[in-house]
């Protein structure tokens, strides 16, 4: 009997049994391939499906908290980041184009344009109406100005010809050189075209350079004049010739006639024993105390220096070669001590307005305000030519500035206007006048 149970009848529930145990197997291994796998390996107990999934969720939570983590670091930008399946995790981005996928994303929004930062002007609003001389490049002016004019026009934006009469000249010689090198196109005549074609555009490069000083302007009312005057069938040569004789002339007898008057006249006034202060330098009183030391006469200079220019420097040592004694103050500081041991001042200007006022280096104000305070004498030299119908009463009404000294933090005038009341005689080649005659003066001249 015992070999019967080896038989096919004993084998089935065998059988049965073994699949019995196969089947939860297998449905284990649907739920979750990998942890049966890792348990497996592991020789671990087998988990249960609930068991199983709890698994799963905390390792997506793990990897979903270490995705999170490097995306919040300075590496968020990498492409290296994995999404846990072996491949590459989408870059997260903040803004319109990093909405879900579905949804309709924003344009990106337009650049802002640049806004050029404003180039604030040194020198303020209110004193905006006052010049200041600049280099103009030669490639910028008028075709039709002329190559005397264009090195005049550097010479003055560089200061290189500063006082108004030099100015004056080297503008009348070289408007000279204009006429002679000019020839009127066919058809045209000489007095009605050179004004407009030729001598304005020589006259606005000047002026672009640096303002004219009203010597200047004066006697380009007369050039334009004496041009109208010409008959318009006089021959071009003969025109021309005519005309650059009168600029001689005018030259001759308003620039130097006039400088050799005023010298003359001022050096008379100086009395032996005399203490004469002077500010600063120009060529009229120079030539006056050259002229008063060649008479004979013994005096003092006391010479009173502009601190931002030093033009005094050379000035005294040209006295003091002619042996004249002169004592040098470079700056204003100690100008009412010399004044006290002063007898006359001596400036000169570089206008004088129509009620008075005269137009001269910047400080000279100071020392004729405080020269009649203390009872001096105030002599003032100035040729005619610089005499102009225009009136001011300040400093700000007609100046210009220092290029040289202007800055974001302030600027410096080169001129100032001083009161006709500091002023007690001006010196002119039609002789001593007050400064209110200046009127009178003016309407003489146009009667010449």
């Amino acid at each position: 009997m015992a070999t019967e149970t080896g038989g096919p009848g004993a084998a089935g529930p065998a059988l049965e049994g073994k699949a019995s145990q196969e089947k939860p197997a297998k449905a284990a291994s649907k739920d979750s391939q990998p942890a049966q796998g890792d348990a497996g390996a592991a020789g671990e107990k087998k988990l249960s499906n609930a068991e199983l999934k709890k698994k799963a969720k905390e390792e997506k939570a793990a990897r979903r908290a270490q995705a999170k983590a490097s995306s919040a670091g300075p590496s968020s930008g990498a492409q290296g980041l994995t999404d846990g399946k072996g491949g590459k995790a989408k870059q997260k981005q903040d803004g319109p184009q990093g909405q879900q996928q579905g949804r309709p994303q924003a344009r990106p929004a337009a650049p802002v344009p640049t806004i050029p930062k404003e180039v604030k002007p040194t020198v303020p609003e209110c004193f905006s109406h006052l010049s200041v001389a600049r280099r103009i490049d030669m490639t910028q002016a008028d075709k039709d100005v002329h190559p005397a004019v264009l090195a005049l026009g550097q010479h003055m934006s560089t200061f290189a010809i500063s006082d108004s009469i030099t100015r004056l000249e080297a503008t009348l010689l070289a408007f000279k050189k204009v006429i002679d090198s000019y020839t009127p196109p066919h058809g045209t005549s000489f007095s009605r075209h050179f004004t407009s074609h030729i001598l304005n555009p020589q006259i606005e490069y000047l002026s672009a350079c640096r303002p004219m000083c009203f010597s200047m302007g004066n006697a380009v009312r007369w050039l334009k004049l004496q041009i109208s005057k010409i008959d318009i069938d006089l021959p071009d040569t003969d025109a021309k010739k005519l005309l650059s004789e009168s600029i001689d002339n005018f030259i001759s007898e308003r620039i130097s006639l006039a400088d050799y008057v005023i010298v003359k006249t001022a050096a008379d006034m100086i009395e032996d024993g005399e203490v004469i202060l002077t500010y600063a330098h120009h060529h009229l009183v120079e030539q006056t105390l050259l002229r008063a030391k060649e008479q004979g006469k013994s005096f003092e200079v006391i010479l009173v220096d502009d601190p931002y220019e030093r033009v005094g420097l050379a000035h005294a040592k040209t006295l003091s070669a002619a042996g004249i004694p002169v004592s040098y103050s470079p700056d204003l500081g100690a100008l009412r001590s010399n004044l006290r041991e002063s007898t006359s001042l001596f400036v000169a200007a570089e206008a004088m307005f129509s009620n008075g006022a005269m137009y001269a280096r910047a400080g000279t104000c100071d020392a004729a305000a405080a020269a009649t305070d203390l009872g001096l004498r105030v002599v003032a030299l100035c040729e005619t030519i610089n005499f102009t119908e225009r009136v001011s009463i300040d400093s700000l009404t007609y100046n210009e500035i220092d290029p040289e000294r202007n800055s974001g933090e302030g600027f410096r005038l080169l001129f100032d206007t001083t009161r006709d009341k500091f002023v007690t005689v001006v010196v002119t080649e039609l002789g001593n006048t007050a400064p209110t005659s200046v009127p009178a003066i003016l309407r003489k001249l146009e009667e010449l």
